[in-house]
């Protein structure tokens, strides 16, 4: 029997928007500031969901900069993000496939969103600029709750702008590529989705089954099937 659906959630970077190439590009043009070597673009993916923290400490260490002082690393931190924000969408795009399954969820009436730990001031430009921002239907960062994912309250909150009680949280579907995107919406009782294509670190690839995810997808197409044509959802 399909399950009825009446909205769909996304994790944003690694989930509904390949992300990494900018990050990459930024991670490039700091490394060649200071005369120093970029990381493998193939390392940067895997700290994308970790933060910009993350993927600065990534470049320090590549270039055996890890003794730098705290203050320093706040300013390596806050270099990224003016970075980015300055030019947030050069090589950025909606993952393969999905782009239909947005199409199609609008042509049916069913509202599509975002909860995302990217802090808000980048999400809402990232997504303006992509020309995503009037389709999406709720939008949900950290700012906006005492308590971040792998907390439910994001979750809640999405449901709570959608106008869904949480009693009906059972027909929302989630999708993350994070361990705390599944263990969100599984404790707000959301169905959930695993991107296993998103930015997960090989030593978590062999535990994904571990994670408790409802459905596990390996690719953007699979993601698709999974939507639109595999026959366990139903849209309302």
């Amino acid at each position: 029997m399909s399950q009825f659906v009446k909205a769909v959630l996304f994790d944003l970077d690694g989930t509904l928007i390949d992300t990494a190439a900018d990050f990459v590009r930024i991670i490039g043009k700091m490394s060649g500031e200071n005369n120093w070597q970029a990381p493998a673009e193939s390392d940067i993916r895997e700290q994308v969901s970790s933060g910009a923290s993350a993927m600065v400490k990534l470049m320090l260490h590549h270039n055996e900069q890890s003794t730098v002082s705290d203050e320093e690393l706040l300013k390596f931190r806050q270099q990224f993000l003016d970075d980015y924000e300055a030019d947030i969408c050069v090589d950025s795009c909606v993952f393969g496939e999905l782009e239909e399954v947005l199409t199609t969820l609008e042509q049916k009436g069913v509202p599509w969103g975002i909860v995302t730990n990217k802090p808000r001031y980048l999400a809402e430009q990232l997504l303006k600029t992509m020309q995503l921002d009037a389709r999406c239907a709720v939008l949900v960062c950290p700012e906006d709750v005492s308590r971040s994912k792998p907390d439910p309250e994001p979750m809640y909150l999405a449901l709570e702008k959608l106008g869904i009680p949480r009693g009906g949280a059972s027909c929302v579907l989630y999708v993350g590529d994070h361990i705390r995107d599944i263990d969100a919406g599984n404790a707000a009782g959301m169905p959930t989705i695993l991107a296993a294509y998103g930015y997960i670190p090989p030593e978590d690839q062999k535990s994904l089954k571990q994670w408790g995810a409802s459905y596990i997808t390996d690719t953007p197409e699979q993601l698709n099937k999974l939507l639109l044509s595999s026959g366990k959802f139903e849209y309302l």
